[in-house]
C-alpha cells in the first residue's frame, strides 16, 4: 500500500484538539507546503480546531516560507510551544502569528530549542518529563515568566521550579505529539527518508519517535519519491517503520530564499575565495575584536548578529580551519553562511542531528560561544528575546539559553546604544550623535542570559562595542578597553544607565581595528586536553 498522500489528504488527518509537532528552522526544512494544506482545510470546513503545535527551533521566515503563519488563524491554534517565531523588520507588517500571540487568541510560550527536544525524547520514551538546571534565572524561570509569551499563556503554567538532593532544578513535563510533520529529501516506497539536498537534520527523528511511540501519525513531506531498496541503508536518518504519510513538494525550498544549494547540503565544497568577506564598517571593527579572543584549535558556537560575520574574519586573515565553527542547526565546521541562509554552512565537515548539538552544548563540550546582545544591566545579565516595541522584530530566544546555561566562555557583541551617528576617521572612533536608545540599562527587559547565574559558575564574559570592552566580574562590569577618539566620561560612563567599573588597567582597542587593512591576526593556541572532573 502506497504511502503517498496529497497535502490535502494530509491535513484532513489531523483532527481536532491534536497536538502537532513540527520539525523546522525557519525556511531550513520547512514543510511549507503541508503546513499551507492544514490553514486551507481550516478556512474551507473550520478544522482542525484547537491544534497544540510544537516548534522546537522556529517554522517559516516570511521571506519566501510563511510555515506557522499558514496556521495562524483564530480557532485553529490553541497554543503554541516555539523555540522561536518568525521575525521581520519593524517597518513591515507583523507576523500573524505575532499578531495572534499580541491579541491573546492563542497561548503562546518561549521553550529553549534544546529543552524541546529534550521534551520530545522524553516523552517518546515514556518518562515524565524534563529536568534541568537550563533556564534557571532568565524568562525561563517561573519566578520569572516561566516561558510565557502573553497573558493568555501565563494562566496555564508550562515550568515548575522543583528541589531534588537540595537544589534548584526547572521541570517541563513531556509532552506527547498525537502528529509529527517532518521534512527531508528523498522518500523510497516504504517512507524510509534521506536528507541529502537538507542542510540540516534537525530534530526529525525525535520528533517522528515521540509521536510513534504514544500511538500517534509521522507525515513526511520530501521532494521525490524513489523506488524501495534503492537508498543506501546509511543514508537513511529516519527508518520507514516510523513514517506513516508522504507528501511531495518537488518546489520546496532548501532554505529562506534558496531553491537548491548543493554546498549547503555538503555535495560540493565552495572555494575559499567565494565567500564574501564583510565591508569595513564598525560592525567589522567589533568582528575583528571579538576574533581576538579565539584559539586556534577551539570548538566555537555562531549566533545571529555581528558575530556570524567571525568566521569571515578568520578567512580575511589566512586562519580558515584554526577554529571549528557549530551551530545549533546541526553543522560542525565549514563557514557558517549570513542573513537569510544563516542557520546553515558551507564546506561543513559534518551534519550533527540538532538534539544531539543541543546536549553538546548544554553539557559545555564545546569553548566557546559568540553571541549578540540588545541589552545589558547592571548584573551582565542581556536581552536578546524581547523589546516589548518592537516584539516581532525579536524572534525569542532559540537555542541562545541552552547554548549560555554553561557555556566557558561567552563574547558578546552590539552596538553600545542604538542610533547613535558614528563614524571612523584616521583610525579613531568618532562619535558625532548620540543615540536616543539607551542599551546599558538598570534592568534588562527579558532575561536571557543571566549575570547573576554567569558570576556564581565561574563563566568568562565578555562585551564588546564598538567604543569599548566590558567584562563581567563578581564585583560588576568592568571596562577593560576604550576605542581610539573615544571620550571616557561622555561617550561611555555618561552613556550607561548603571556605574561601570573602570579597570586601572584600563587600554586602548588595537588601533589596527579601526584600519580597512587586515589585522594580521594571529590566535594563541588553545590547551592540551587533559581529563577533567565531573561537574554539576
Amino acid at each position: 500500500m502506497s504511502k503517498h498522500i496529497t497535502p490535502a489528504q494530509a491535513a484532513a488527518l489531523i483532527p481536532d484538539g491534536a497536538v502537532v509537532s513540527v520539525s523546522s528552522s525557519s525556511g531550513l526544512g520547512c514543510p511549507d507546503l503541508t503546513l499551507k494544506a492544514i490553514g486551507e482545510r481550516f478556512e474551507a470546513t473550520g478544522h482542525p480546531r484547537d491544534l497544540t503545535t510544537l516548534h522546537p527551533i522556529a517554522a517559516g521566515d516570511m521571506s519566501g516560507i510563511k510555515g506557522v503563519d499558514h496556521i495562524a488563524k483564530k480557532g485553529l491554534l490553541k497554543t503554541i510551544i516555539g523555540g522561536s517565531y518568525p521575525s521581520g523588520p519593524s517597518s513591515a507588517e507583523p507576523p500573524l502569528i505575532w499578531q495572534m500571540i499580541g491579541n491573546e487568541e492563542v497561548a503562546a510560550y518561549n521553550v529553549p530549542s534544546g529543552i524541546m527536544f529534550d521534551m520530545h525524547r522524553e516523552a517518546a520514551a515514556k518518562r515524565p518529563g524534563v529536568m534541568t538546571k537550563v533556564g534557571l534565572d532568565t524568562f525561563v524561570d517561573p519566578e520569572r515568566q516561566g516561558c510565557a509569551m502573553n497573558a493568555r499563556a501565563a494562566a496555564e503554567p508550562l515550568v515548575k521550579k522543583v528541589s531534588f538532593e537540595g537544589e534548584d532544578w526547572l521541570f517541563f513535563p513531556a509532552i506527547k505529539p498525537e502528529v509529527a510533520i517532518i521534512r527531508a529529501t528523498t522518500s523510497d516506497e516504504r517512507g524510509n527518508l534521506t536528507y541529502e539536498h537538507e542542510g540540516a537534520y534537525l530534530g526529525g527523528l525525535d520528533q517522528a519517535l515521540a509521536a510513534r511511540n504514544n500511538g500517534g501519525i509521522v507525515i513526511a513531506q520530501v521532494k521525490r519519491i524513489t523506488k524501495d531498496g534503492s537508498l543506501r541503508p546509511h543514508d537513511v536518518r529516519v527508518p520507514g517503520m516510523l513514517v506513516d504519510y508522504i507528501v511531495v513538494d518537488p518546489e520546496q525550498k532548501q532554505t529562506t530564499q534558496t531553491l537548491y544549494d548543493p554546498a549547503i547540503s555538503g555535495e560540493i565544497m565552495r572555494p575559499l575565495d567565494s565567500f564574501r568577506v564583510p565591508e569595513f564598517n564598525l560592525q567589522k571593527v567589533i568582528a575583528r575584536r571579538v576574533a581576538q579572543e579565539l584559539e586556534a584549535g577551539s570548538a566555537v558556537n555562531l549566533g545571529f548578529g555581528i558575530s556570524a560575520n567571525v568566521p569571515r574574519i578568520l578567512l580575511e586573515e589566512g586562519l580558515h580551519g584554526e577554529v571549528t565553527w557549530v551551530i545549533e542547526q546541526g553543522a560542525v565546521g565549514g563557514v557558517p553562511l549570513l542573513d537569510f541562509a544563516f542557520g546553515c554552512a558551507s564546506n561543513a565537515d559534518a551534519f550533527m542531528p540538532s538534539p544531539y548539538q543541543f546536549t553538546y552544548f548544554q553539557g559545555a563540550g564545546f569553548d566557546a560561544s559568540l553571541l549578540s546582545f540588545l541589552e545589558i544591566d547592571r548584573n551582565g545579565s542581556v536581552n536578546v528575546s524581547k523589546l516589548s516595541f518592537r516584539p516581532h522584530v525579536t524572534a525569542g530566544a532559540g537555542g541562545f539559553i541552552d547554548i549560555t546555561a554553561r557555556a566557558r566562555k561567552i563574547v558578546f557583541s552590539g552596538m553600545f546604544n542604538a542610533g547613535a551617528k558614528l563614524d571612523i576617521e584616521a583610525g579613531k572612533l568618532v562619535v558625532e550623535k548620540e543615540g536616543k536608545l539607551k542599551k546599558l540599562v538598570n534592568e534588562v527587559e527579558h532575561v536571557t542570559f543571566s549575570g547573576r547565574r554567569g558570576v556564581e559558575q565561574g563563566q568568562d564574559i565578555t562585551y564588546v562595542t564598538e567604543r569599548c570592552v566590558m567584562k563581567l566580574m563578581p564585583q560588576g562590569i568592568v571596562l577593560t578597553e576604550i576605542a581610539p577618539g573615544v571620550e571616557l566620561q561622555t561617550h561611555i560612563l555618561d552613556q550607561s544607565e548603571f556605574p561601570l567599573i573602570v579597570s586601572d588597567k584600563l587600554k586602548q582597542m588595537d588601533a589596527a581595528l579601526f584600519a580597512e587593512a587586515p589585522i594580521r591576526l594571529k590566535l594563541p593556541r588553545k590547551p592540551v586536553r587533559k581529563l577533567e572532573g565531573i561537574h554539576g
